[in-house]
């Protein structure tokens, strides 16, 4: 049986219709380097799963002020795990919450 995360990082690899629900179609096109795509889906969402990708986001581009604003409105705790590591957390977590 797959897990849905496998499914997702398949569907991410054949280049697949991204999920509709916006945090997680912002991971899904950043995973494929449209990381100016994955911005546009949460930046003026306030719910907290758009704010904690919107976090990662700014993570990953090495703006670490604004990242941590973003976890603070999500309600989440700063990373500084590797990068995939906290993508693949997320994904699981959005995943369950959107199957």
């Amino acid at each position: 049986m797959t897990s849905p995360l496998s499914s997702f990082i398949a569907s991410i690899e054949a280049g697949a219709e991204p999920p509709e629900a916006a945090p997680l179609r912002a991971l899904w096109l950043e995973a494929r380097g449209d990381w100016e795509g994955a911005h546009k889906r949460v930046d003026v969402r306030d719910d907290n799963d758009s704010m904690w990708v919107h976090a990662y986001l700014h993570r990953k581009e090495g703006d670490l002020w604004n990242a941590r604003y973003w976890y603070a409105r999500a309600g989440r705790t700063p990373q500084d795990c590797p990068m995939e590591e906290e993508w693949r957390a997320i994904a699981t977590e959005l995943l369950a919450a959107f199957p």
